[in-house]
């Protein structure tokens, strides 16, 4: 069994380490998904205490009530906030990772480009080897021929 080349071993190590960022940024997908829709529940739900405040100030309502519904608006307000913040942070991840994938990507690329040459230099050097061989066994039956 062939010795494994020290290309051979960064080519895996480097294929690992692309598999591992592909990992880890579709595991940011995830949770950036779920960032969305969480967002998106506390939007749906500000809208419908607002439109519960309208309809609820258009018959009548207490103060107390009238605060206490601007109050949990207010906290919905700064959830919504914190649930943006928590995105832009997710984002700033996926935008690392992205890069990290891609420059794992290239290093890959440059070692397989590496192997390639490598692998047509001894394929060149074999056929050069190969046609050494044949032309003397040739040149060796031409003297063989010529001197009998």
């Amino acid at each position: 069994m062939p010795r494994e080349s020290s290309l051979d071993v960064l080519i895996n190590l480097t294929q690992d380490k692309l598999n591992e960022a592909g990992r880890a940024l579709a595991e940011l997908s995830t949770e950036r998904r779920q960032a969305q829709g969480q967002l998106g529940t506390l939007d749906d739900y500000r809208a419908d205490y607002t439109r519960r405040l309208q309809s609820t100030t258009e018959g009548g309502v207490t103060a107390s009530n009238y605060h206490n519904f601007r109050q949990f608006i207010a906290t919905l307000d700064d959830a919504i906030s914190q649930q943006n913040k928590v995105i832009a942070q997710i984002d700033t991840r996926l935008e690392a990772g992205r890069r990290q994938w891609h420059d794992e990507k290239q290093r890959l690329n440059s070692y397989e480009t590496l192997k390639a040459r490598q692998l047509r230099q001894l394929q060149y050097r074999e056929q050069r080897n190969e046609q050494r061989a044949s032309d003397e066994v040739a040149a060796n039956l031409y003297r063989r021929r010529q001197t009998h």
